[in-house]
């Protein structure tokens, strides 16, 4: 945890003597240390550096549940006691800036079994909402009291709409874009035709006037335009979501690029979930709130059964677009899965598999699938929520995908 130590920097100057660097050095260590490791250190931590201590002891420090303000005694915890919690949970975020409050709250969830304590309002009043905290969430939800669905609901909302804002305005610029360019028709409407682009393309048509000293015209053979003034769906898209308990995260972003997609009225958007069984969420894409609390995170997998569904849902095949958002751990018939995939792409279909879309790069992935997959000229890669327009853009224009790194894709 040496970044927590990065918000006591500045009272070690650029001019300071060696004394001053060396006590630094020593308090900066002790920190790391913790507890009864630190002693040969000879570092006496008072104040706001004793507080951090035991805040960071708590979780660290001797596998129990956090409790108690300042001090560094491992032994101290006080179990499964929500008040004391939340107090620790106040406490780091006093000491500690927001990115790093949110590792330890994961932490404390992950190591210390916190997760039953967030069905308390007052708990989840407390924590820094983040993606991951929404996953822990919604993984609750069937085991939610009513007295807490409310509470949730708030916490997830402010997730979802601090997420739309960041990415919905370059999601939509992107695949407007790009609809535009995979528009482009050579027998428009005269509002819809794109006259420069028509003039240069018909430049070797150009024919002098007879009489006319200079002046000439251009014989337009071919026009060129964009179908601009149509407001009539040009792309379907099909989000195929696999809602094992390791996706989170990526259920959470394609929750919300699925609802900015659906606001998009020249893409028709469809929302799919997966585990063993198949659920149709595109009745709710005009609030992912929804969407997420129709999840049910955890299960087993059956990728087949999903895409069968998509599936019988494509009517235009040439015109659609099918994301499945999957770790690739089969448990239902992987031939015919991978049949599936390969009658899709025969008929038109742009297939596009992504491993993850979220910040941690690829999870753990079935690797056998994945090069099948990639044999069938659908590469399987981990996806960033800030690269997602771009590999959109591209499946909707039909050319190559912006893979990020050959390390995370077969």
């Amino acid at each position: 945890m040496t970044t927590a130590t990065d918000t006591d920097t500045s009272r070690t100057g650029a001019g300071a003597g060696s004394g001053a660097v060396d006590g630094e050095r020593l308090r900066r260590w002790r920190l790391v240390l913790g507890g009864d490791s630190a002693e040969t250190t000879g570092c006496t931590l008072t104040g706001r550096d004793a507080a951090m201590d035991g805040a960071l002891n708590a979780l660290y420090g001797g596998g129990r549940r956090p409790g108690g303000r300042g001090g560094s005694d491992r032994s101290a915890g006080l179990g499964g006691s929500a008040p004391s919690v939340a107090r620790w949970l106040g406490d780091i975020r006093t000491y500690f800036p927001s990115s790093v409050v949110q590792v330890m709250q994961r932490d404390a969830i992950d190591r210390l079994g916190l997760s039953a304590l967030l069905l308390e309002p007052e708990m989840l009043e407390a924590v820094e909402a983040d993606v991951h905290l929404v996953g822990t969430l919604l993984s609750l939800n069937k085991a939610m009291p009513e007295t807490t669905k409310e509470t949730a609901r708030a916490v997830v909302r402010k997730v979802v709409d601090d997420l739309e804002k960041r990415l919905a305005t370059r999601t939509r610029a992107t695949l407007t874009g790009a609809l535009d360019r995979s528009a482009k028709i050579n027998r428009p409407r005269h509002r819809d035709i794109d006259w420069d682009r028509t003039i240069r393309a018909n430049l070797k048509n150009y024919l002098p006037l007879p009489g006319e000293d200079g002046a000439g015209t251009v014989i337009p053979e071919r026009l060129i335009g964009y179908g601009r003034a149509a407001q009539a769906v040009r792309k379907d898209v099909i989000l195929c979501i696999d809602q094992s308990g390791s996706m989170a995260a990526s259920v959470v972003y394609a929750s919300v690029f699925g609802a900015v997609l659906a606001s998009m009225r020249t893409l028709r958007t469809r929302l799919v979930v997966f585990d063993t069984a198949v659920v149709d969420l595109t009745d709710q894409l005009d609030d992912p709130v929804d969407v997420l609390f129709g999840t049910q995170l955890g299960g087993g997998t059956d990728i087949n059964r999903a895409l069968a569904y998509c599936q019988s849902r494509i009517t235009r095949p040439a015109e659609t677009v099918v994301v499945l958002i999957s770790d690739l751990y089969e448990g239902g018939i992987r031939n015919e899965m991978l049949k599936r995939v390969a009658a899709m792409k025969a008929s038109g279909v742009q297939f596009v598999t992504l491993l993850a879309l979220s910040d941690e790069g690829a999870p753990a992935y079935d690797r056998e699938h994945a090069a099948a997959l990639g044999a069938l000229g659908a590469p399987a890669f981990a996806c960033t929520p800030d690269l997602f327009p771009e590999v959109m853009a591209a499946a909707l224009e039909k050319r190559p995908l912006p893979i990020p790194d050959k390390e995370t894709h077969q």
